[in-house]
């Protein structure tokens, strides 16, 4: 099988393609081999590759946590797939329900092979279900930007019809969670930086949408738009450069879901005095969920016949490319890599 390796840190060169050899087979009575239809890319695979992300990365690991394919063998003590199944693999292996615990922050594509492969070897515990619906490359969207949406949404005091949700600007955790939003029937407010994106988050359910750029303090805007009251809940992607805004955006007793602390350029998070003395917001901090998460994501995105937002599909001898234009081409929607003869349910 043909699979890249994260060989040397620093820029997409260091990811080389590798001839592997044979196609795997099951590691041990439990284990799934998975012929590998699509991969897509998240932030945290730049951090990784910039030597930013928390978690040290494996010298020669396959890269990428997200993909999805088809289980083409089977160890003799599985009984959770069988041959044929779509599935894909959790971002945290380890993690089934629950709160994670330090033995269970393994993950693809940094300290265990990741997703950027033709074939992907698993334990049966390690996956999900994707949902039938969905074509390859839209299923492998769904790891971590899906999952920490939903999370956001749904982990803490739920929100539901009537409440309004905040989401900040176009990247793929703020799409998904205006999709999931208006699914569990919330009004959604969104910001972004022009009309163009204000049109498309309008097309995919935002009931309003404020321009950050011709309105700094947007958070009046958002009040404003809420009648004085504010968002139940805040989707806060945007970590230093929003928290302050975002908490005067927010309700008296809202939830504010913190996915980013820090950037290159402010390494943590500030709220003044003002802001937060006015607030009593809860501030919950989210890193992706669990398997039982997931799945019941999966549950919803089937139920509702939800489809994931891709901006674009790459071929797989094009993955330096795909890194390239994940950076700096400004994407709506996910960025995803073809494995395989993808294209299609």
């Amino acid at each position: 099988m043909r699979s890249y390796h994260l060989e040397w840190f620093g820029g997409v060169e260091g990811i080389v393609l590798r001839d592997s050899g044979p196609r795997p087979e099951p590691a041990g009575p439990t284990g799934i081999v998975v012929a590998l239809r699509a991969a897509s890319l998240n932030k945290r695979d730049l951090l990784i590759l910039e030597r930013r992300y928390p978690l040290s990365a494996v010298p020669g690991v396959v890269p990428l946590s997200d993909g999805a394919g088809e289980v083409v063998a089977v160890g003799e003590a599985v009984t959770r797939f069988a041959v044929g199944d779509r599935v894909s693999c959790t971002y945290f292996p380890r993690w089934r329900d629950g709160r994670i615990t330090p033995d269970a922050v393994d993950q693809p594509g940094c300290t265990l092979e990741g997703m950027l492969a033709e074939y992907a070897a698993l334990d049966e515990e390690w996956a999900v279900r994707v949902p039938d619906h969905l074509t390859w490359e839209e299923a492998a969207t769904l790891p971590c930007a899906g999952v920490t949406a939903w999370h956001a949404l749904t982990g803490g005091e739920a929100v539901g019809p009537g409440q309004t949700v905040l989401t900040l600007g176009t990247g793929p955790v703020a799409l998904f969670a205006v999709q999931f939003a208006k699914l569990l029937g919330c009004r959604v407010v969104a910001t972004t930086s022009g009309e163009r994106k204000a049109d498309r988050l309008k097309a995919l359910g935002a009931d309003a949408v404020v321009n950050y750029r011709r309105t700094p303090d947007w958070s009046r805007a958002v009040r404003e738009l809420t009648d004085g009251l504010g968002a139940d809940l805040v989707v806060e992607t945007g970590g230093p450069d929003t928290i302050e805004q975002s908490v005067r955006a927010s309700a008296l007793y809202g939830q504010i879901a913190l996915l980013t602390t820090g950037t290159a350029d402010r390494p943590g998070i500030e709220i003044s005095h003002a802001a937060y003395a006015s607030s009593l917001a809860t501030i919950r901090r989210v890193f992706v969920g669990s398997r039982s998460r997931f799945e019941d994501m999966n549950r919803a995105v089937s139920a509702h016949g939800l489809r994931p937002v891709i901006d674009r599909v790459l071929p797989f001898e094009e993955a330096h490319r795909a890194y390239r234009e994940y950076a700096t081409a400004g994407a709506f929607g996910k960025v995803v890599i073809g494995i395989g003869g993808a294209g299609g349910s």
